[in-house]
Order: structure tokens, then C-alpha cells, then sequence
């Protein structure tokens, strides 16, 4: 399992994935879940992927080498035309990887399980954040839905919710991306450090900000220390119910 989420804001956008994976308690590796496409001052694209990892190295290796188009052309992340042609290529690659896996992985009674995140920005477009499914369709995230979540997303879902806006400042946004982080490691096992966060600004076409965070990182350690006070004392400071009994 994993947790990745990605805000959409009038500055730009937030990525940020963990890269813990494991096949029971005692089999846990780490891997980055998060794949970047850069090409300075003409593309930035941002990948992130939850579910199988098997399925999820498929497609993204598919991505880079290539799929053949009706032309015979070879398209990837790095030459596709718009934000929306790649993530029609993603979710061309999911069921490709479908058509090869999922005979198999079902006689072993498991599921074709994945989905990813696509994010960035190419020269004469505007930039964009779309969800992929299993089924390779996807949505795209809007002002009003100014975040997507993939993976084991319901613990770090409330504080989007209440906080997350599409005006909300950039780096605001990776507070609330990394509370929303640090609340789903703390309530489940299959979620850890180290994590990886990005940060793209519109129209910058260039990575403004790539970080692995570590349990050494002392700005995390900060958010999940303060976050924990902050909570604490919102509780307390809430009136106990008038109706309560003595």
C-alpha cells in the first residue's frame, strides 16, 4: 500500500508520494513511487503510482521506451504533444499492462490493481493534474477539486478537505500535503517514511523544488510535533456539551 496526493493551485502544483512497499509485515522495501519527465523550459510531467508494484514498474517502463501509435509512431511522456494526450498515453499503458497481466495475476486469485497520478505542464498548454484508474480512464483535478489522492488516501482525506483550496499559496499547499502525509503514516503501518515531495510553479517549465524527506528532516519533524499540539489543544479548547451530566 501507499499514499500519494497531489494539489492543484493558482501557483502550481504539489506533489508528494511515500515509498514504502510490502508483502506482509516482515517484507517491507522501499521504492520511489514517484517518476518525473523534465524537459527545462519546455515540459515538466509527474508521475505517481499506488497499487501493484509489479503492474506500476510495467507501465512506467512502457512510458519511457514507448507506445506505437496508429502512424507507427512512437509516443512517451517526453514527446507527447498536451497534458491531455498523456494521460490518454497513461491510461493507454495501464490497459496494455491489463491485457498482459491480468490473465494471470486472476489465476493466482489477485486482483489488476493500480492507479496513478499525472501532473505537469508543457510548453503552450496549461498545466493540469489528472487521476488514472485501473481501467485506464481518468478525471482531471478542477478549481473546485483543487487535490486527488491515490493509495491509502481516507486518513489524510480531512485535512484536504477542510483547508485544501485552488487559491491556497504554494508552499501552504506542501504543509497541508505534508500534515496530510504524516496523518496517514500515523494511523497505518503500510504508509512510512522516507517520502518525496515536488514543487512546480506554472509556466516555470523546471522542477522549482524536488526533496526526499527522511526521518532526519527536521521541517517534518517540526509539522508532525506542532501538528500533534495543535490538535491537542483544539480539543481542549472546545466547550464540554451543555447537556452533559455532572
Amino acid at each position: 500500500m501507499t499514499y500519494c496526493v497531489g494539489l492543484y493551485l493558482a501557483d502550481g502544483l504539489v506533489m508528494l508520494s511515500d515509498t514504502r512497499s510490502n508483502a506482509g509485515v516482515d517484507n517491507i522495501a522501499t521504492f520511489s513511487k514517484m517518476h518525473v519527465f523534465e524537459t527545462p523550459g519546455e515540459r515538466v510531467l509527474v508521475l505517481m503510482t499506488a497499487g501493484n508494484l509489479a503492474s506500476s514498474q510495467s507501465v512506467v517502463n512502457m512510458l519511457k521506451e514507448g507506445i506505437a501509435g496508429a502512424g507507427a509512431e512512437t509516443e512517451t511522456l517526453s514527446s507527447v504533444g498536451t497534458m491531455f494526450r498523456a494521460a490518454q498515453l497513461v491510461g493507454e499503458s495501464v490497459r496494455r499492462v491489463y491485457r498482459v497481466d491480468a490473465p494471470t495475476l486472476e489465476a493466482q486469485h489477485i486482483s489488476f490493481d493500480i492507479s496513478l497520478l499525472l501532473a505537469g505542464q508543457i510548453r503552450g498548454g496549461d498545466y493540469r493534474l489528472y487521476q488514472i484508474y485501473a481501467a485506464g480512464n481518468f478525471i482531471e483535478a478542477t478549481v473546485d477539486t483543487p487535490f486527488l489522492q491515490i493509495g491509502e488516501h481516507k486518513y489524510g482525506k480531512p485535512i484536504l478537505d477542510r483547508a485544501a483550496r485552488h487559491e491556497t499559496e504554494l508552499y501552504d499547499g506542501v504543509k497541508l500535503a505534508l500534515v496530510s502525509m504524516d496523518s496517514t503514516i500515523r494511523s497505518n503501518l503500510t504508509v512510512g517514511l522516507p517520502i518525496d515531495l515536488l514543487v512546480y510553479r506554472r509556466d516555470e517549465f523546471r522542477v522549482e523544488l524536488r526533496r526526499r524527506i527522511t526521518e532526519e528532516d527536521e521541517y517534518f519533524r517540526m509539522i508532525r510535533e506542532r501538528w500533534s499540539v495543535a490538535l491537542r489543544e483544539a480539543y481542549r479548547a472546545i466547550p464540554r456539551p451543555t447537556w452533559a451530566a455532572k
